[in-house]
């Protein structure tokens, strides 16, 4: 079983990364279990976020590490929430909060022109100084409700509307999400490129 520190303390996160990598012979811990504190997302992009992410808790661990920088693009907002959207409602925000200022923010906006789309950014540092980290991106296509549905996933899940499936993502039975999701896609890249990265 190889282990690799999961540089988030999201329960979502967790719960859905070893889940998708338990199959693989990959033990994932997190950066709490270990006492790590997480690194200061100071990054404009997803990119710099995961890179920055990665490379503080395998410095901390000594472990190949794993960071996730995730999050939804609006159009009509220009691409906000974008990096902030887990604090989009400020620093330590519930989702909740988070979902309702967004509501707030595009109240005006007609549902024809609230299309959005979920980001992920999947890092994998074999080491702190690793100069060619495994870098992989999925995104997911939809579009903003007018109010929640569905109690299944985090984050905006009850407010991301899918056409094609005809439901929120938080109305998704958990292995349709893994399946069709920003986070699926980015992390199917990484296990087809994983064997030749020797972490």
């Amino acid at each position: 079983m190889r282990k690799i520190v999961l540089a988030s303390s999201n329960k979502g996160k967790l719960k859905e990364f070893s889940e998708l990598l338990a199959p693989h012979n990959i033990e994932i811990l997190t950066q709490d279990e270990l006492g790590i504190e997480p690194a200061e997302e100071t990054g404009l992009t997803f990119v710099e976020n995961a890179i920055l992410k990665a490379r503080h808790a395998s410095a901390a661990s000594g472990l190949p590490a794993l960071a996730d920088d995730s999050g939804l693009e609006v159009d009509a907002l220009q691409g906000a929430p974008g990096v902030f959207s887990a604090r989009y409602a400020g620093e330590g925000a519930k989702d909740e909060e988070n979902n309702q200022k967004l509501l707030e923010a595009l109240k005006e906006v007609p549902q024809a022109q609230r299309s959005a789309r979920y980001h992920c950014v999947l890092v994998l540092m074999r080491h702190a100084q690793d100069p060619t980290p495994l870098i992989c991106h999925g995104s997911w296509e939809g579009s903003i409700l007018t109010e929640p549905r569905g109690t299944g996933g985090f984050g905006y899940d009850p407010l991301f509307w899918l056409p094609d499936s005809g439901c929120s993502v938080a109305e998704l039975p958990a292995e349709q999400k893994n399946q069709q999701s920003h986070r699926g896609k980015a992390l199917r890249q990484l296990m087809e490129q994983i064997a030749q990265y020797h972490v």
